[in-house]
């Protein structure tokens, strides 16, 4: 008996100093490598103590009623690119990815091809997704969920109980560390008044985004669906430092390094309008043609075409009857019109 836990503890000490070595190459790797890399490399850190066929991490919001979980950003460990857009397909019916998205900070295990959706139980099978292990958190300055999943095969035993505990204890780490490399690079953009950010790759691949992100460029640029930015913003990234329009958002475009923060300014509806220019726009909204303004106004044709075309900018609108109806909200632009 004495020598069985001999056996144990020398077995538990082993792993301890294991462990310990895995969280001292992961400190080196966040001050060596780019926030591209580290997720990847401190993963494959683990797999010499906690081995697996493959991984995926990312971003993350949450399942609701109106809408299935969405990954916004993701990088992946042997498996093909097209892994997270096939996982989308089935996202809705996925019952394991539901289970640890409704407990941040638990490790959440399963083992065979057992979920009911004859959909997501061929996603498995396609990938050999036999034990799957995931840990979820919370990341409120994102509005969005940070998770990592660890995949075996068939042909292996599954993760124990054991393993689960160094897999959390390690992704404690690998957030914190992934936070800190983040942050220090978006405080170089925290003093714009920005209401969110995103790190991208030269590439446009994300290595971080915020939900509100998210959503403008969701409803401003239809079909994104996330982890690569849309073809109109990656084709602003070798210009950065720069600024385009998102409706009625501004981001702004800043180099860091080998990467790209985006940081997004939300103006208010009309707070943004000169009162000659609300002046141009509300004759515009009521049917008068440019001709007929500019001798309202005593100014030439092109000057009314140029405060018309801000006004368009400015206010995030299409059209003339989104102009006009933005001009009857009686709010923001009467705001406007008394300060100036």
């Amino acid at each position: 008996m004495v020598e069985g836990n001999k056996v144990g503890d020398a077995t538990s000490l082993a792993t301890l100093q294991a462990f310990n070595r895995c969280v001292l190459q992961l400190g080196r790797l966040a001050r060596e490598r780019g926030a591209a890399e580290f997720i990847a490399d401190g993963l494959h850190a683990l797999r010499q103590l906690v081995p697996f066929a493959s991984a995926w991490w990312g971003e993350m919001s949450a399942s609701v009623a109106s809408a299935p979980p969405q990954s916004w950003m993701h990088g992946r460990i042997d498996l093909p690119d097209a892994f997270a857009a096939d996982w989308q397909k089935s996202a809705g019916g996925d019952r394991f990815s539901h289970d640890t998205l409704s407990q941040p900070g638990e490790v959440i295990r399963d083992s065979g091809f057992t979920d009911p959706d004859a959909e997501v139980d061929a996603f498995a099978r396609r990938y050999d997704l036999y034990h799957p292990m995931c840990i979820t958190f919370e990341l409120p300055e994102s509005g969005l969920m940070f998770f990592v999943c660890l995949y075996r095969g068939a042909q292996v035993s599954g993760f124990s109980d054991g393993e689960a505990a160094l897999f959390s204890a390690f992704c404690d780490h690998l957030l914190q560390l992934w936070r800190f490399q983040v942050q220090d690079m978006i405080r170089v953009d925290t003093g714009n008044e920005a209401c969110d950010f995103g790190v991208a790759r030269q590439d446009g691949g994300l290595l971080y985004v915020g939900a509100g992100l998210c959503a403008v460029i969701q409803r401003e640029l239809p079909g994104w669906n996330g982890s690569t930015l849309p073809a109109e913003v990656i084709a602003q990234l070798s210009k950065a430092p720069c600024v385009m329009r998102l409706g009625r958002s501004a981001l702004t475009l800043t180099p860091n390094a080998e990467h790209v923060i985006l940081s997004l300014q939300t103006q208010p509806r009309g707070a943004v309008l000169a009162p000659r220019e609300r002046t141009v726009a509300m004759l515009f909204a009521q049917g008068h043609s440019y001709k007929e303004i500019a001798r309202i106004l005593s100014l030439s044709p092109a000057t009314v075409r140029t405060y018309l075309r801000n006004c368009y900018l400015q206010l995030g609108v299409k059209s003339k009857v989104e102009l006009g109806s933005l001009l009857r909200s009686p709010h923001p632009l009467a705001q406007t019109e008394r300060r100036h």
